[in-house]
């Protein structure tokens, strides 16, 4: 009778952790965007396409690559940007998920696994990996962010916000955070996480591991990116952005883009932050205005990172990862 209902328990979990974010199978809602700024994906022209298959998603921006995670390939590739060639790929045991990100000499891949979630370490000088930790993210649209000493992320589904040591590997510090906390992000010396269920970003100070506010926000944030003073979150709810003053910690401004559902991403770059969402690929917002100027609809989207004078975004349906210069998105 045990060994049922842990198989059963098993199995509630594995379909719980793969159905907590599936915006490749998902029936998304509508996304009306904003309309007077919308042009075709189409009209959007690639400097170079990387054929990649499987599900192209996460990535992160170093000094001299771009980093790439492809789930389904369960591998992480090193993009030289000065001659758009794949100079390395590192293979995993689990699937690469939940955000990827770079310090400390290395790159944290977050590893999905219902039974035995995981943290890999890749060392950037080798492109090997240099460990496996034994604990890792809590769903496949969760997050990992890196502060001056520590690195960052939701390990549970009790909400604990687990502070890593880089020297040592271990966890060594446990925040008891709602249930519902997903994506941690570093900013103006603090950590903030988005509470997708509470509709608020809550800010824990790293030099006392300890909650100091919390910052009511749109509807479900999810994702989240930081610009001069400002942390922005990407609401699924209603597909708005919420900017938050990070001195004042309080809401600044919201911005109406459309683009509601599971999946997608943002981050700033040349005074524009962008998002993307499936079927409407990128959204560029003007920080200076907070307002959409441009609006990219059609096939693809999902992650987008920009870095090296370029919008780096994929087309995980297509298994692509398209880098677009800057000039062509003016």
């Amino acid at each position: 009778m045990k060994l049922a209902l842990l198989i059963a328990a098993l199995i509630f979990s594995a379909g719980a952790f793969a159905a907590e974010s599936s915006p490749l199978t998902d029936k998304q809602p509508p996304k009306p965007g904003v309309p007077a700024v919308q042009v075709p994906i189409d009209t959007l022209k690639p400097s170079h396409v990387f054929d990649v298959g499987g599900v192209p998603d996460w990535m992160v921006i170093t000094r001299d690559s771009v980093w790439l995670a492809n789930r389904p390939q369960k591998k992480v590739r090193r993009i030289d940007p000065a001659t758009d060639t794949i100079t390395a790929e590192v293979e995993f045991p689990k699937s690469p998920c939940s955000g990827i990100n770079t310090a400390f000499g290395s790159i944290w891949v977050p590893l999905c696994d219902p039974a035995a979630p995981a943290l890999a370490r890749i060392d950037v000088a080798t492109n090997k990996i240099a460990a496996i930790l034994p604990f890792g993210p809590i769903d496949t649209e969760g997050g990992i962010t890196v502060s001056a000493n520590a690195v960052w992320m939701v390990i549970d589904t009790k909400g604990t916000l687990a502070r890593i040591d880089p020297a040592t590997n271990t966890i060594v510090a446990r925040i008891m955070l709602p249930p519902t906390a997903r994506n941690p992000l570093f900013a103006d010396d603090l950590i903030w996480v988005t509470d997708v269920a509470n509709n608020v970003v809550i800010i824990v100070d790293p030099a006392s591991n300890t909650i100091v506010g919390r910052v009511p926000v749109g509807p479900k944030p999810r994702f989240m990116t930081s610009s001069k003073d400002a942390l922005w979150t990407l609401n699924q709810g209603d597909g708005s952005l919420s900017r938050i003053d990070t001195q004042d910690r309080k809401l600044f401004a919201t911005v109406a883009a459309g683009i509601p559902g599971t999946g997608g991403e943002i981050h700033y770059g040349a005074g524009f932050i962008w998002t993307t969402v499936f079927d409407v690929p990128l959204t560029k917002i003007d920080v200076a205005t907070n307002r959409v100027v441009r609006q990219w609809v059609g096939a693809g989207g999902d992650s987008v990172r920009f870095g090296f004078d370029s919008i780096w975004l994929t087309s995980a349906r297509a298994g692509q990862l398209w880098r677009i210069p800057l000039e062509a998105a003016r």
